[in-house]
């Protein structure tokens, strides 16, 4: 009896060796499992990783200076009216039509001088404004003042039927000028004609004034009538500052 109990001791000792090492094996395996993520969530960690893609961003200009015009009827004063155009017809003038008054518009002056036996003298005076806001798709209002004020220079220059087509720069007016004088024949009389085209900033302003002598009276001089184009302009050009203050 006493010689069987060291061996039974020996066996209980040896059956529960397994048992550790099972509970060890277990052990491990858990501990690896929380040290390495599953593929299904590494993949869910690199989809969220990625990053998001945004739209590219809108081109932008500087705004325009000029906001708004001011009434082309008003833009050349009542003196330099009365000065341009003796016994002028309409001396708050005749309003051209415009979808947009805070882009465009325009007016006009007309009238007859009767000198008796002198003869008669006509003139005519208008102006134009057009107004160019920026825009991220046309560019920026300068810009597109620029363009236009090109054209409006070409067209000037290019009066079908003009004879004598003289041009010059216009200093000290906007920010560019450019001067135009022709002549052309019509209802049987020679009219002289002036024409300034200005940018001031974003805005362009066309002035044109001719005119011409009927019943003996003679056609004014070329240089005449580009002085009364000078001080209308430059009266349009302080309107559309001050219409903006």
């Amino acid at each position: 009896m006493h010689r069987s109990a060291p061996r039974l001791t020996r066996i209980l000792a040896c059956a529960a060796v397994p048992v550790m090492l099972v509970a060890a094996g277990c052990s491990s395996d858990d501990s690896g499992s929380g040290a390495s993520p599953s593929p299904s969530a590494s993949a869910a960690g690199g989809a969220s990783a990625a990053p998001a893609t945004t739209a590219a961003p809108t081109p932008s200009v500087a705004p325009a200076k000029f906001a708004k015009l001011p009434d082309a009827c008003k833009a050349i004063t009542a003196k330099t009216v009365e000065d341009l155009v003796p016994e002028v017809k309409t001396k708050s003038g005749t309003p051209g039509k415009s979808s947009d008054m805070t882009s465009r518009g325009s007016c006009s002056w007309n009238g007859l001088e009767d000198k008796g036996v002198k003869g008669s003298d006509y003139r005519w005076l208008d102006v134009s404004l057009l107004r160019f806001d920026s825009d991220p798709t046309l560019g920026g209002g300068e810009k597109r003042a620029q363009d236009k004020y090109t054209d409006k220079v070409a067209e000037a220059k290019a009066v079908e039927g003009a004879i004598d087509v003289r041009t010059s720069s216009a200093p000290g007016i906007g920010n560019e000028a450019r001067a135009v004088s022709y002549s052309l024949k019509k209802t049987g009389e020679t009219f002289r004609y002036g024409v300034i085209v200005v940018r001031t900033e974003n805005v362009v302003i066309t002035v044109s004034y001719n005119g011409t002598g009927y019943a003996g009276a003679k056609a004014p001089a070329a240089g005449e009538l580009m002085e009364g184009t000078v001080k209308a302009v430059k009266d349009a050009v302080a309107a559309v500052a001050a219409a903006n203050k």
